[in-house]
């Protein structure tokens, strides 16, 4: 299978949140393709630890914090400094836990600040610099499934992920409107995935989770496929599964029935039967 054109030696990416997990695993795969890398995260200390494990010749480190506009138009100018275009932005940069409808305020404001914002800001400051060079690129955003089905819990980082998948959407529309434009817009929706952000003091990855390494294998080939949304299965969840869950939510809509029924204990019979019906 051919490899998305924007995935090409001497190309460069862009990649937030690079310091470790995901976003690693894709500067690797990245660099392993002879790509030029500009690796953004909040600390410069895990960033300068990051590109030596990469131990790439073209590769820049930049402190950013997403949330802040200046920040990642900062990130935007230094990289354009150091290398001239941009072919692969990756808005990966994502934190957790958020908080639930009516607690954690606080938490609720910095899950969205990085994760939606973060991506908001991405795109404002790449996009119209990646379509004035008129060359083949890709933008990649980091979604997930509890921004599609929205499971009980975290309805902060639900929102964030969900405004992510809205927001994604929308870009990939307006780029393939856009005259000229050789730009296509990607979602990534991991599964259970093993990172800093969902290890919780584990050190062993669990037997379900996917390593981060396999999530990007899944990404590349996607690309390549011209996929846009990106849904990655696990070692628990195929994409079957995942079918019907989608399905289900979108059918608390269409059939009337109450939000979040998959958790509802009047459905749980419902829903099992549901799952068991494309076995």
């Amino acid at each position: 299978m051919q490899s998305h054109p924007a995935l090409a030696p001497g190309r460069v990416a862009v990649i937030t949140g690079a310091a470790s997990g995901i976003g690693l695993a894709a500067a690797r795969r990245f660099a392993s393709l002879g790509m030029k890398l500009c690796l953004a995260d909040l600390s410069a200390d895990a960033l300068a630890r990051a590109a030596a494990e990469i131990g790439a010749k073209d590769v820049l480190t930049v402190a950013t914090d997403v949330s802040k506009l200046e920040s990642v138009q900062a990130l935007r100018d230094k990289t354009y400094a150091a290398f001239g275009e941009v072919a692969v932005l990756m808005n990966n940069a994502g934190t957790a836990p958020g908080g639930g409808p009516w607690d954690h305020i606080d938490r609720w404001k910095r899950v969205l600040d990085v994760n939606l914002w973060g991506v908001i800001h991405g795109v404002q400051t790449f996009a119209p610099a990646m379509l004035a060079q008129k060359t083949a690129g890709a933008i990649v955003s980091t979604g997930s499934k509890q921004g599609i089905t929205c499971p009980p819990g975290d309805t902060a980082y639900n929102v964030s992920k969900a405004g992510v998948k809205v927001l994604t959407e929308a870009l990939a529309h307006g780029l393939r409107n856009e005259e000229g434009n050789r730009i296509s817009a990607h979602l990534l929706i991991p599964g259970s995935t093993f990172t800093g952000m969902t290890a919780r003091g584990r050190s062993e990855k669990p037997p379900g989770a996917w390593a981060p390494d396999q999530v990007i294998d899944m990404l590349v080939e996607g690309m390549a496929r011209g996929d846009f949304y990106i849904l990655c299965p696990d070692n628990e969840v195929t994409r079957e599964i995942d079918n019907r869950r989608i399905v289900w939510a979108a059918q608390d809509i269409t059939q009337n029935r109450p939000p979040l029924s998959r958790w509802h204990a009047d459905y749980k019979d419902a829903f099992a039967e549901f799952l068991r019906a494309e076995e």
